[in-house]
């Protein structure tokens, strides 16, 4: 558990938990914990026991808004898209009057990120901070999505040029990851809608207004995704097309190859035949000239379908 004082941006190190109780003179406290501090932290900040065991027992927690008396209970989620997997990590924030906490069970990129961001604007108010977050958190998605994007069209064309087996398992499996993180996207818009229009008094009215363009940005996400999954539906149709095209070109080539041995079966057949008097059957050379004729006839019949793109 690491405790800042944050004021103008600037961050200074509290040693006793205990100094956070009381607000500061200027600025106010951060605190980012992990799962297993919320033992010692949830007394001290009165937190609530239904918010407390979402943290502990939710491993991925549905975006949501829960107002209590003395704080809040945000939960939204940070994304990651590493090795072709979408990632999502909890994000659970306790917003005070006059201390703000970040709970999670993994690292989260957005906080550290955010500090930075927080000295350049000189942040001395948690809502204002939670408003840096959230809106680090959102833009990340549109990276994530830029790079869902690259993939979808590097297998569009992969499907288009070479068809394989694995693209199946592979549009199937990131059509379901999209799927799966369209279902998160709805209610963390919501949670961002209400951020920006609700009357909450822990958030200057000010800054409400500033939370309608994340909002902007959640609702463009959301139809991004939905975009994808259509994508997704159009380039399973394409490999089931371009499967379909390549077994009917198999069964072309099968079928050139068919009719180009049919009339050299029906020649070998009738010197097959156990019969004396069969024309030129006892001619001299007529066996090299019958192959001549076999050749030049399989030939033939090969250069016609190139030329009529048979083959």
């Amino acid at each position: 558990m690491k405790i800042r004082l944050v004021n103008n941006g600037m961050f200074t190190p509290i040693e006793d938990i205990a100094d956070t109780l009381i607000p500061s003179p200027e600025g106010f406290y951060w605190i980012d914990a992990d799962v297993e501090d919320l033992a010692v932290l949830q007394p001290l900040f009165h937190m609530h026991d239904l918010a407390v065991e979402d943290c502990l027992t939710e491993e991925e927690q549905r975006p949501k808004i829960e107002i209590y008396e003395s704080h809040y209970f945000i939960v939204i989620n940070s994304i990651r898209f590493d090795d072709e997997e979408i990632f999502l990590r909890a994000l659970n924030i306790f917003l005070g009057r006059h201390y703000i906490i970040t709970v999670t069970k993994q690292k989260i990129n957005e906080l550290r990120s955010l500090k930075p961001i927080l000295w350049e604007q000189e942040v001395s108010r948690p809502d204002y901070f939670l408003y840096n977050l959230v809106d680090i958190v959102v833009d990340n998605y549109f990276l994530v999505a830029d790079r869902i994007d690259t993939r979808i069209e590097t297998l569009e064309e992969d499907i288009l040029m070479h068809t394989k087996k694995s693209h199946l398992n592979e549009i199937i499996g990131l059509r379901g990851e999209i799927l799966w993180l369209k279902k998160v996207l709805g209610p963390q818009k919501d949670v961002i809608a209400t951020l920006n229009k609700r009357d909450l008094k822990l958030i200057d009215d000010q800054l409400q207004k500033y939370f309608s363009d994340i909002y902007e940005n959640a609702v463009k996400i959301a139809e991004t995704f939905d975009t994808f999954r259509e994508l997704m539906g159009n380039l399973r149709e394409a490999y089931q097309s371009s499967i379909s095209a390549r077994a009917n070109e198999i069964m072309r080539v099968f079928t050139a190859m068919t009719t180009i041995f049919m009339p050299l079966t029906f020649i070998t057949g009738i010197y097959g035949m156990n019969f004396d008097f069969i024309p030129g059957l006892h001619m001299r050379g007529g066996s090299y000239i019958l192959l001549g004729i076999m050749l030049a006839l399989g030939f033939g019949m090969f250069f016609i379908f190139r030329k009529k793109d048979w083959l």
